[in-house]
């Protein structure tokens, strides 16, 4: 008799589902790893902890990290260096709407228009 091993349909869908579940893992703890490096509001000893605790406890770690981690900073720091960049390059809110306000003047745009292109200047 041979000994050859039947796998099953079950058995394929088994392996299918353990190997997502693997996956998702790998993908989470790469995710939060590369978050925890990114964030410039965390300090060294805080990005310490949240890396032991996601190498000691990958899972578990990886789901109280999702849950209890401070609110993003980092969203304002790059808002932040984006206007310092555009100041640095010569860009001026009034400069541009006062080009604005010259189109409106010459009927080119709608004031509609003139708002949106103030707000985007002024953001």
């Amino acid at each position: 008799m041979n000994a050859v091993m039947l796998t099953s349909f079950w058995d394929v869908v088994l392996w299918i589902v353990i190997v997502w579940f693997w996956a998702m893992v790998i993908w989470m703890f790469i995710s939060v790893f590369a978050d925890i490096f990114r964030r410039r509001d965390l300090s060294g000893i805080a990005k310490a902890f949240w890396i032991f605790l996601i190498f000691i406890l990958p899972l578990i770690g990886i789901l109280i990290y999702f849950i209890a981690r401070p609110a993003d900073a980092t969203a304002e720091q790059d808002a932040e260096l984006v206007a310092s960049a555009r100041r640095a390059a010569g860009y001026s809110a009034s400069a541009e709407i006062e080009k604005a306000q010259q189109l409106l003047a010459a009927g080119t745009i709608t004031q509609a228009e003139f708002d949106d292109l103030k707000a985007r200047a002024l953001a």
